[in-house]
């Protein structure tokens, strides 16, 4: 169905692979096509509970295909600007889908390696992991991949990160929030699958509801809107089935309707 994905899926869990180690799993327009289109489709799947991302190889992802920058930089504005556009639809599908998503990065994640790292909620790394926003040795900048990024690192890191284009190791992106957790490469899957168990756990319905709700409060300050937009989202939440089921299931010490 994919040239350059592989889609697993096990009980509730689709892992999406990135397949084209042979090139460390870089973009390309087929790649960038056909990951937006896989992560459309999980995500208007009801069986799928939890997405991986994962890449094949040696490495998560390099960015950019050198030949697919090449051609690129042969091109007009309003080509560059049809690319990156689909480039930056990409990275927003991955970022806004409704379900948890986990990055598992086992090795390399260059430039828009690590933006898809930045755009999942969740990001475990091999300790022979690395990260970069090189895009300046290229005479370019981080552009599509600096929501998710400065996101995830804040704007006083990005500084630093996106002007030098040094390399990042696992546990230094761990330390300034690029990932959460950095474990052995032997023990990267069992990681993985830990915290897939405890997402499990959750209602569907309020996860997605949780992940709007970190987008509507981030960064905003704590007034009356804010305080009125909370409070109308959790009294909607507390009518819904999924809601109802859930307090009732703990108060008859029983599983919810999403665990049976």
């Amino acid at each position: 169905m994919y040239q350059t994905l592989e889609i697993e899926r096990q009980n509730q869990v689709a892992t999406v692979w990135m397949n084209r180690p042979d090139v460390h799993n870089a973009f390309d327009e087929t790649l960038i096509a056909e990951l937006t289109a896989a992560c459309e489709a999980i995500d208007a799947d009801a069986s799928v509970r939890v997405v991986v991302l994962a890449g094949r190889g040696k490495s998560f992802s390099a960015g950019a295909d050198l030949n697919w920058m090449k051609r690129a930089a042969n091109n007009g504005v309003d080509e560059n600007l049809a690319d990156a556009r689909a480039l930056a639809r990409m990275l927003r599908v991955l970022a806004e889908m409704n379900k948890p998503t986990i990055a598992r990065v086992q090795g390399a994640a260059l430039g828009g390696g690590t933006g898809l790292t930045a755009a999942c909620d969740i990001a475990v790394a091999s300790t022979q992991a690395v990260f970069a926003t090189s895009e300046v040795k290229f005479g370019i900048i981080p552009s599509a991949i600096s929501p998710y990024v400065v996101r995830a690192i804040g704007a006083r890191q990005s500084y630093r990160y996106f002007q030098s284009a040094e390399r990042i190791s696992a546990e230094r992106a761990r330390e300034i929030g690029l990932v959460h957790e950095v474990v052995a490469p032997e023990a990267l899957d069992a990681k993985v699958q830990e915290i897939v168990a405890a997402l499990i756990q959750g209602g569907p319905l309020s996860q997605a509801a949780a992940k709007d709700l970190i987008r509507a409060v981030d960064n905003q300050p704590i007034g009356d809107a804010v305080v009125e937009d909370t409070a109308q989202r959790i009294a909607h939440l507390r009518a819904t089935p999924e809601a109802k089921d859930g307090i009732a299931a703990f108060l008859d010490k029983r599983q919810p309707g999403w665990l049976a």
